[in-house]
């Protein structure tokens, strides 16, 4: 699915406080049945909280596992989201890459590579590594499996070619989505998000963990903080769905009432001495 213009926004805009009544009267009225949003979905985002100071972020890399699926007959997209940038700071696209249980494909499952220009209008790219039940130009089949990890990764390829590719973590097998055709030579504004265009009421979950960001140098650094927000009421959230932290992830929910609130920074431990993981800047 499309990453949403709206969504290019949600830094910089973010749920308004408001009045307990308030916020009673929207979730009773936002629970049940499809969400009323332009695309027809809800969604949930957690925003990286990368310690400032590093060199420039080359590659990203998430693990995703859904330990939930949603309804056989629903749509939902997990995906990890980056932003391009210069040296400058201008911005030459965002991309989206991750796992979709999308009935239209072979057993529900599927993987997208893609994105937007900062004007509007898609990304354009080279060849699917797999075929596409739909022919859509994003989206190949990919046989993911429900409480298995999968390690979503994004980096340049090549100058103005930005690689998207998903490695079954139990048997190493790693799989090119495609490259996306943009400039930029560094990544921000990074993500991971769920976007569901299930019922209000209908239960998904998702976990992600081991959010990581690579400097040019091959440094490496695991975020260990997030930004919880939740798709406004006013443009069609639900106001189900939720997210939390479990000491070595984090995960969203949808169906579920909300028991983390909007903006809520939600962290793991840090990692175990003597893990082997390199975390130097």
């Amino acid at each position: 699915m499309r990453w949403r213009r709206w969504a290019r926004t949600l830094f910089s805009r973010q749920d308004s406080a408001a009045a307990p009544t308030a916020l009673a009267s929207a979730a009773a009225s936002r629970s049940t049945g499809p969400p009323p949003s332009t695309n027809g979905a809800s969604s949930l985002h957690l925003f990286w909280q990368v310690p400032a100071g590093g060199r420039a972020i080359a590659a990203v890399e998430a693990t995703v596992q859904v330990d939930v699926a949603p309804p056989p007959e629903r749509l939902v997209f997990w995906a990890l989201q980056a932003t391009m940038l210069d040296t400058t700071g201008a911005e030459h696209g965002t991309g989206h890459l991750g796992l979709q249980h999308h009935p239209a494909y072979p057993e529900a499952g599927a993987v997208n590579w893609g994105g937007y220009r900062p004007g509007g209008g898609e990304l354009p790219g080279g060849p699917l590594g797999g075929p596409s039940a739909l022919g859509n130009a994003n989206t190949c089949d990919y046989p993911w499996t429900t409480g298995r990890p999968y390690r979503l990764r994004i980096e340049q390829a090549t100058p103005g070619a930005w690689r998207g590719s998903v490695t079954d973590v139990a048997s190493a097998d790693t799989f090119v989505v495609r490259d996306l055709h943009l400039d930029g030579d560094r990544l921000d504004r990074l993500m991971v998000w769920t976007e569901s265009f299930a019922h209000c009421e209908e239960a998904s979950a998702v976990r992600w963990s081991d959010l990581t960001v690579i400097d040019h140098a091959g440094g490496r650094r695991r975020v260990e903080a997030v930004r919880v927000n939740y798709q406004r009421h006013a443009d069609g959230g639900c106001a189900t769905g939720t997210a939390g932290a479990d000491g070595a992830g984090f995960t969203q929910a949808t169906g579920s009432l909300r028991a983390v609130p909007q903006g809520t920074v939600l962290t793991v431990d840090p990692p175990v001495s003597g893990s082997g993981h390199d975390d130097r800047g």
